[in-house]
């Protein structure tokens, strides 16, 4: 079993290898499932795209079609995540923890939505688990379908454009590029993970500060 676990994860890690062996099918798969269901949390979008970018500029992915065919397969599995929310509503808290489905990313997710309302499904794209998590709650939440169609679709499209034309540039402007993928997919990686690690350190900072004014309440005579 724990074989089977690491073949699965050098297998999902390995985004260059994904793409020579599925292609562009196995990019708008793999966008699809990472924006439409709860299990897709785990999958590399960003690294995927950004490496996706990359070979079309070597020539392997045509780069008019990726643009295309991407953000589509994005908008189409927000869609099935928002209305899996829609339908489940307030039963998706209650959820319990299994291998597929972890709740602290569904509450992490309906923080961010709490906090930055309908821009949530813009920037959710560009932060790891959280864009996999948000459609169901905006579903959840009963926000209306046809606003959120309008940031699904902007969502979608500046979300894979600017990554899959990051990798692009990078592939048609730095020479040999493609020998040294696994660097720029560890630099990917890393500027993804920042907000969350903001996010994360600014909630660590808030706790004290919300706690000093009822200790010294308690304090007084």
């Amino acid at each position: 079993m724990i074989d089977w676990l690491k073949d699965a994860f050098h297998l999902i890690s390995d985004v260059q290898g994904l793409i020579q062996w599925g292609g562009m099918f196995l990019v708008c798969s793999i966008v699809f499932v990472e924006t439409g269901l709860f299990f897709g949390f785990f999958l590399p979008g960003d690294s995927l795209l950004v490496t996706a970018g990359i070979f079309c500029a070597a020539g392997h992915l045509p780069l008019g079609w990726l643009l295309f065919l991407v953000p589509l397969c994005a908008f189409t599995g927000d869609q099935l995540g928002y209305w899996i929310g829609r339908r489940a509503g307030q039963a998706l808290y209650k959820k319990e923890d299994s291998f597929l489905f972890k709740k602290r990313h569904l509450e992490r997710a309906r923080d961010f939505y709490n906090k930055y309302g309908g821009k949530t499904l813009i920037l959710a794209r560009f932060v790891p688990i959280v864009r996999t998590f948000v459609q169901p709650v905006a579903g959840a939440a009963g926000m209306k379908y046809r606003r959120y169609v309008g940031f699904s679709i902007l969502g979608a499209f500046l979300w894979v454009w600017s990554m899959v034309l990051l990798g692009y540039f990078l592939g048609a402007s730095v020479p040999n590029v493609d020998q040294n993928i696994h660097i720029v997919i560890a630099i990917v990686i890393f500027l993804s993970l920042l907000p969350a690690v903001f996010e994360a350190i600014r909630q660590k900072n808030q706790k004290p500060a919300q706690s000093a004014p009822a200790r010294s309440e308690k304090s007084m005579p």
